[in-house]
């Protein structure tokens, strides 16, 4: 390995590191928490260090989301893989996805509330989230129904699954019903 790869893996090394300990923080005690100063002390690098990979804590943000999306899109995937027939995927999308914003509050903050910088449907907009939508779109667009553009119809079921995880983490829902929710929006929306 030359000394230029060896730096690069320990750049990416502590790139990684930066990531997973504001990911930490941010789970443990909320965004408000995460600062170039707590990082450093957390990770023992000085805060010089942690500028020379991220501008700030908008592009930390920005980082995690793109993260966020991209393990989203694989939990979506799998689980509609893992599924037989298409209201049973629609079905086993729509857990994942709600599950996933549930495990991992911090990270969906990133990826919707917050602002990491993140161009969302433009032409600009990173391969991660593109990849995210695509993970639902590929899952619903056989439940769209005839004559609605399958772009749209995701919007709308995404949509309805960031409303249900927003109201529901903010215990605006009662708990008791989130499964029957999830069958209700698969009931209502997916043409099966």
């Amino acid at each position: 390995m030359s000394v230029q790869e060896r730096k690069e893996r320990e750049r990416a090394d502590r790139e990684r590191l930066i990531l997973a300990t504001a990911r930490e923080i941010a789970e443990e005690q909320g965004w408000d928490a995460v600062t170039t100063r707590r990082l450093a002390e957390r990770i023992e690098y000085s805060q010089p260090v942690l500028y020379s990979h991220f501008r700030g804590k908008r592009e930390i943000i920005g980082a995690v989301a793109l993260e966020g999306a991209a393990e989203m899109a694989a939990a979506v995937r799998a689980a509609a893989s893992a599924a037989d027939g298409p209201r049973a995927r629609v079905t086993a999308l729509a857990r994942a996805y709600l599950d996933y914003a549930a495990r991992n509050p911090a990270v969906y903050d990133a990826m919707f509330q917050l602002d990491g910088g993140l161009a969302f449907a433009q032409e600009d907009t990173p391969a991660p989230l593109k990849d995210a939508f695509a993970a639902l779109l590929e899952n619903l667009q056989e439940v769209a129904g005839d004559g609605v553009h399958p772009g749209l119809f995701t919007e709308l079921f995404w949509a309805s699954l960031h409303g249900l995880a927003t109201l529901t983490r903010a215990g605006r829902l009662p708990p008791e019903y989130a499964e029957q929710r999830t069958e209700m929006l698969v009931d209502r929306l997916a043409v099966l």
